[in-house]
């Protein structure tokens, strides 16, 4: 119960939750908190003017409205598309890591590499690197950097690409040529994910990837990696790409269901404000 927690963590829990009403708002009078969050207003009005001393509102001097600043939403800078896709998605990987076995990894594109943002190898018992999340994988050389060249837009491709060639990386020419890029990418569409199969990078492993398709775009890949002398290629294929496929599939599928839920509620939240 709130009138069971020692006060300054009931002060803490109703700033934050003010906090979040002026953000979702998008400005909204210190009254209309008050009734929605059921506070007195005394209550509300003291801790606007603690959070306005401290940088995270401010009071417009033309209609008394409170809004976010520039410090409040700086606050949700590490709380990118990569960071809620991993929130959505652990349950999934956990699924499809305890179905597969081998290690399963969530990754998504950053800076022209994929970045590992969850990941099943701290639990898989085959796993030879349990401190995976925050990894990065080279673009060109990995199985989840070939699923996002493969079906991400081709705007979003060539900008990644002319960053590689601009970074001119000497492990990345060989798969940089015209003629070696087109035609693995093709491969890639034809069989639904990117694939790394014993080549020089990580050369006693394979890997597939399936991409996470989405409205915007590829969000990312789940991919799963394996000792290549353990399981031929084609065994590898037909027992992990469908799982794969699925859970990239459920990923996407939450994440459009969270964005929906969020666009309904704010839609809720203007027409709650008739001053709006």
């Amino acid at each position: 119960m709130d009138g069971d927690r020692p006060d300054s963590v009931r002060a803490l829990g109703r700033g934050l939750a003010i906090l979040e009403e002026v953000n979702r708002s998008g400005g909204i009078p210190a009254g209309t908190i008050a009734a929605r969050l059921g506070l007195p207003r005394p209550t509300v009005y003291r801790l606007l003017e603690t959070l306005e001393g401290l940088g995270y509102v401010a009071r417009s001097a033309s209609d008394s409205r409170f809004r976010v600043t520039l410090r409040a939403r700086a606050l949700g800078a590490g709380y990118d598309d990569g960071t809620r896709m991993a929130a959505l998605a652990g349950p999934v990987l956990a699924d499809v890591g305890r179905a597969l076995v081998w290690p399963v990894d969530l990754c998504s594109f950053a800076d022209g590499h994929m970045v590992v943002r969850e990941t099943t190898h701290p639990r898989s018992p085959l796993s030879v690197d349990r401190n995976m999340i925050g990894a990065s994988l080279p673009l060109l050389r990995s199985a989840s950097g070939r699923a996002w060249l493969a079906f991400t837009p081709a705007p979003a491709r060539e900008a990644a690409l002319a960053l590689l060639t601009a970074r001119a990386a000497p492990e990345d020419s060989p798969y940089a040529e015209p003629g070696v890029l087109g035609p693995l990418l093709a491969r890639c569409r034809a069989e639904g994910v990117g694939m790394r199969l014993g080549e020089a990078f990580m050369p006693h492993t394979s890997s597939f990837a399936a991409p996470i398709l989405t409205e915007d775009g590829v969000a990312g890949c789940v991919s799963i990696i394996w000792i290549t002398s353990a399981l031929p290629v084609a065994e590898a294929r037909a027992r992990f790409v469908p799982p794969l496929q699925q859970a990239a599939a459920r990923i996407a599928a939450l994440m459009e269901q969270e964005t929906a839920e969020k666009d309904t509620a704010a839609a809720g939240s203007e027409a709650a404000d008739p001053r709006r």
